[in-house]
C-alpha cells in the first residue's frame, strides 16, 4: 500500500511572494527615480530655453537702442556714460521727434532700463525717469564680467577694449554680454549671450 506524501507548499509560496514583492519594489523605485530625474531634467532644460529666449530678447533691445545713439534734443554728446555695468546715451526710441535719455544698468542681479523724455521750455532732461526691469538672474558681477566694453574706431577684432574710465568721445563700438543663470545648483555654467553694436552716428569712416 502506497503512502501519500504531503508536500508543504506554504513556505515556498511565501518565499516566492517575498521575492516578487522585492523585485517589484526595486522596479518601482527605479521607475520613480527615473521619472523624477526626467522631470528635473525637463525643468532645467525648460528654464535654460526660457532664459535663453529672454536673454536674446533683452540683447536685441539693448543693441537696437544703443545703435540709434545720437545728439540729445538740446545738443549734448550722444553718449553720456560708458561704464562697465552702466551705459547712458541719447536716442529716439519712440514715435516722437525727441531723443530720450536712455540708461541701462545692473542693479544687483537685475538689468534695468531707465528713460527720461525731454520736456519743458526750454527743453531739459530733468523729468522723472521711467524704470523697467529687463532681465533677472544676471551673474556678470559675480563672474567679474562687464556687461559693456568699448572700442574705438580702429578696432579690427584683436585690439583690447578701452580702459575704464572710458572717454566717451573715443567710443565707436560697444560689446554687450550677459551671463544669465536662474538656478546655480541646476546648471553647470551661466548662459552666455553677447553682441556687438556699431553706433551709427559715431562712425567717422
Amino acid at each position: 500500500m502506497l503512502s501519500k506524501v504531503k508536500h508543504d507548499n506554504q513556505g515556498t509560496t511565501l518565499l516566492e511572494l517575498a521575492v516578487v514583492i522585492g523585485i517589484f519594489s526595486i522596479i518601482t523605485t527605479g521607475a520613480v527615480w527615473l521619472l523624477i530625474t526626467s522631470l528635473r531634467s525637463n525643468d532645467v532644460m525648460w528654464e535654460q530655453l526660457t532664459t535663453q529666449s529672454e536673454g536674446r530678447k533683452v540683447m536685441f533691445q539693448v543693441v537696437n537702442e544703443a545703435r540709434k545713439a545720437e545728439e540729445s534734443s538740446i545738443g549734448s554728446y550722444p553718449i553720456v556714460i560708458a561704464g562697465a555695468n552702466e551705459l547712458i546715451f541719447y536716442a529716439n526710441i519712440d514715435e516722437d521727434s525727441f531723443r530720450e535719455r536712455v540708461r541701462f544698468w545692473l542693479d544687483g542681479t537685475t538689468l534695468k532700463q531707465g528713460v527720461i523724455k525731454p520736456s519743458g521750455s526750454p527743453l531739459s532732461y530733468s523729468g522723472v525717469e521711467t524704470v523697467i526691469e529687463l532681465a533677472h538672474n544676471v551673474k556678470n558681477q559675480v563672474q567679474g564680467i562687464p556687461i559693456f566694453t568699448y572700442f574705438n574706431e580702429s578696432y579690427t577684432g584683436i585690439e583690447n577694449s578701452l580702459p575704464q574710465p572710458v572717454d566717451v568721445t573715443h567710443v565707436h563700438l560697444i560689446k554687450v554680454q550677459l551671463e544669465l543663470e536662474k538656478d546655480p545648483t541646476a546648471t553647470p555654467v551661466p548662459l552666455h549671450v553677447e553682441s556687438m553694436v556699431q553706433v551709427r552716428n559715431l562712425k567717422t569712416n
